[in-house]
């Protein structure tokens, strides 16, 4: 027996940009006519790929456009992508919120989603009476959710506020319970956007352990939607990669990540000068991998390199590169300083390739600031807040901690176990 539990073939979805239906009465009639003859929607045809980065000509976007693919029982599909690339409105159709405009999703077993705060939940309603709603949605008889009661508000943390109506819930609140109900009245298939962003630290652990357990531990798909490439490292060992409503790959998480970062190195910033430049300076500056090639981002556990060409026409013994890293905040992050004599052989022009090691940078934004001087002496050339790159989180052991400033390095230190021994 196949263990294929989602099949989807051909998916498309269209949107006419600020109306509900194709937004005049001609258009829907025409569409009518043409449905009861049994020929294809004439508005089909008309739209432009989902690009939020262009203005287009039409009024018709299609958000996904031919989209197949098949998930296994057990798998947990991470489903990534930059904002607009349709990835949430992929959840509505696999979760049948909304129809496909083409194609067809077929799904074995019972569906629970978490699409957004409260999905599901009836805001007048108490949380109590909101799980017995959503477990009877769900399909679950009520003995069944009596059994898994208990677990579901502990999980929640809401013990105390669970005879109030949800519509006094916070966010926090609201998500906590949510995904208690989806996780725990044990659905075969689970799918989740990136709605457990609202939670705190401490609930997000909570929940990426809870649906490793749904997956890894009790056989049920999930499917997750997350801007946290850690969180998908933890939980998926599936991806698709969603780029202006299409599918670019889907592949194994690692081969997945790997060409999400390739697609992020869109905005590669270089230093070229070729100008008629007087004096020690820098003639090209470029970031990169140790192999060569020219990077704007990368995993925290990549090593970077900065590829440098200086000219040194009025060379001296005491020459120095100065390279300050700062982040985001301009705060210096670390700084390099190397005398340039034991680089220098002669002749006018050296090219240098400067090492980072992996895992010293935490995720964020960094520049650089860059001199050569002959300290004390002559400052010849300076370039200031320079070539922008990305270190991406996609695994490290803060990802839970996304969005707090846990500062720029990882340190290396060691903790021994200190015996409690009673004076003589």
């Amino acid at each position: 027996m196949s263990n294929i539990v989602i099949k989807a073939e051909n998916i498309s979805k269209q949107y006419r940009l600020g109306e509900v239906g194709t937004g005049t009465l001609s258009h829907d009639i025409n569409r009518l006519w043409h449905k009861i003859r049994g020929k294809e929607d004439p508005y089909l045809k008309i739209g432009e790929t989902n690009d939020r980065t262009k203005k287009g000509d039409s009024d018709y976007v299609w958000s996904l456009r031919d989209i197949s693919f098949e998930i296994q029982k057990g798998d947990s599909v991470g489903i990534i992508g930059k904002n607009g690339a349709g990835k949430s409105t992929l959840l509505k159709v696999l979760s049948r919120v909304t129809s496909p405009t083409i194609g067809t999703v077929k799904a074995r077993g019972r569906i629970a989603s978490l699409l957004e705060v409260g999905t599901g939940f009836h805001p007048e309603l108490s949380g109590r009476d909101n799980v017995f709603l959503n477990g009877a949605i769900l399909g679950m008889r009520k003995e069944e959710i009596k059994r898994k009661f208990d677990e579901i508000v502990d999980f929640a943390g809401v013990e105390k506020y669970i005879d109030t109506p949800v519509k006094r819930y916070s966010s926090g609140m609201y998500v906590r319970l949510a995904f208690a109900v989806a996780a725990y009245l044990e659905p075969e298939i689970l799918i989740v956007d990136e709605v457990l962003a609202v939670g705190d630290a401490e609930f997000q652990k909570k929940a990426l352990g809870k649906m490793n357990d749904v997956s890894k531990g009790e056989g049920r798909t999930v499917l997750f939607v997350s801007h946290n490439m850690g969180a998908i490292m933890q939980l998926c060992n599936n991806c698709l990669l969603l780029e202006n409503g299409k599918l670019v790959i889907y592949d194994s998480t690692s081969k997945v990540l790997d060409r999400y970062i390739e697609s992020q190195n869109t905005a590669i910033e270089k230093v070229m000068r070729n100008g008629p430049l007087e004096g020690n300076h820098f003639k090209f500056i470029t970031m990169s991998d140790p192999d060569l090639k020219e990077r704007s981002s990368y995993r925290f556990d990549e090593m970077i390199s900065v590829r440098l060409q200086l000219s040194l026409p009025k060379f001296n013994n005491a020459l120095e590169l100065a390279m300050r890293l700062i982040d985001r905040q301009k705060r210096v992050v670390s700084t390099i300083h190397e005398k340039l004599d034991g680089y220098y052989n002669g002749e006018e022009t050296i090219d240098l390739l400067v090492n980072i090691p992996q895992e010293f940078l935490t995720p964020g934004i960094y520049s650089w600031v860059m001199c050569i001087n002959h300290p004390g002496v002559e400052l010849y050339d300076l370039l200031e807040d320079i070539l922008p790159f990305t270190i991406l989180e996609t695994g490290s052991d803060f990802f839970r901690y996304q969005g707090l400033d846990y500062g720029s390095v990882f340190v290396k230190y060691s903790i021994n176990k200190l015996l409690n021994e009673k004076a003589n």
